[in-house]
């Protein structure tokens, strides 16, 4: 799919999932098909049941207050396999428009993104993939959103199939049923989420990953979740502003992860045959110097970053980009 370069319009989520992989066009707004609820047995509603929340209706919710006017990702977490003291896994806030998306939600994430907004403020969850350092932390957030003496609205939770099963089992049956609305999509979907357009693209990794390119307004970013490289993350993140991209490891491989993992050094690659704007790199494990992974990373002649806690960047509202 190509992503083209024209006036961006506002993208309105009416359903989820569109098939075939474009949004129809209505007037000046773009939406999309009916979308596809995945209960699993945990009793969610459907869509014939329930309206979808102002939030997948491109609208700002009553608990929304402070309004970002650019798109701006604050990195809650990007510890490769587990927390130190000093980082929690991978977890992404972006916001725009007064919304905020939280992309994946590993070990030690809802501490860190406590810290910067109530849980009660999150207006969707986008998960990559099933793995505990990506999507663990789901579980305290719906608690806080579940258990407190004013319970919040259902959190829509974008996931691939049978993702979150772990993660949603680890509470008695029902118990955080009224939190969540769960809502999975397959690889190469493109769905809306609030001001946001998301496309995903499946990524090889040793669990179904789904890669992101997340677009608002003019503006996009893409993120790798975990996986080897692949065309695909060069077409996911043709000439986005931002790539967040999996870095394992700086330059050397394990040969037991070659396919499934990226080291820095490839990152940049794909990061350069893309055009991206600006490079930040991820899921380093505790015990791979950032130093050593920026210099690896040479090859990307943009800035390079390194995930860091509480890192913040805002990408201005240029009208670069659409998701044509």
């Amino acid at each position: 799919m190509r992503f083209g370069r024209v006036v961006p319009r506002r993208v309105k989520l009416v359903a989820s999932v569109s098939r075939p992989h474009v949004l129809p066009v209505v007037g000046s707004l773009a939406y999309a098909d009916p979308i596809r609820m995945r209960t699993a047995g945990r009793n969610l509603p459907s869509p014939a049941d329930t309206a979808l929340p102002a939030c997948e209706r491109g609208e700002q919710t009553a608990t929304t207050t402070a309004i970002v006017e650019n798109m701006r990702i604050t990195v809650l977490g990007g510890s490769g396999a587990w927390p130190t003291p000093d980082a929690a896994c991978s977890g992404f806030l972006v916001e725009h428009d007064g919304f905020r998306l939280l992309m994946d939600a590993g070990y030690a994430v809802v501490p860190r993104l406590l810290a910067v907004v109530p849980g009660a403020r999150i207006d969707a969850v986008v998960i990559s993939h099933g793995h505990p350092d990506h999507c663990a932390d789901l579980n305290p957030l719906l608690r806080v959103r579940a258990l407190s003496g004013d319970p919040a609205p259902a959190l829509p939770v974008y996931a691939l199939p049978g993702a979150l099963d772990a993660v949603l089992a680890l509470d008695r049956p029902g118990m955080l049923d009224d939190a969540i609305a769960l809502r999975e999509f397959a690889g190469g979907d493109r769905f809306g989420v609030g001001p946001f357009t998301v496309d995903t693209r499946l990524l090889p990794h040793f669990v179904p990953n789904a890669g992101m390119r997340v677009a608002a307004d003019g503006v996009a970013l893409a993120y790798t979740g975990d996986c080897g490289p692949d065309p695909a993350v060069v077409e996911l993140a043709q000439e986005v502003d931002l790539l967040i991209a999996e870095a394992t490891y700086a330059d050397d491989m394990p040969s037991q992860n070659v396919g499934y993992l990226t080291t820095a050094r490839q990152a940049a690659g794909q990061a350069a045959r893309a055009g991206v704007g600006r490079l930040l790199l991820t899921h380093l494990r505790p015990d791979t110097d950032p130093a050593a992974a920026r210099d690896a990373a040479s090859d990307f002649d943009g800035d390079v970053e390194i995930a860091s806690p509480d890192l913040s960047i805002d990408l201005p509202l240029s009208g670069r980009w659409s998701t044509d």
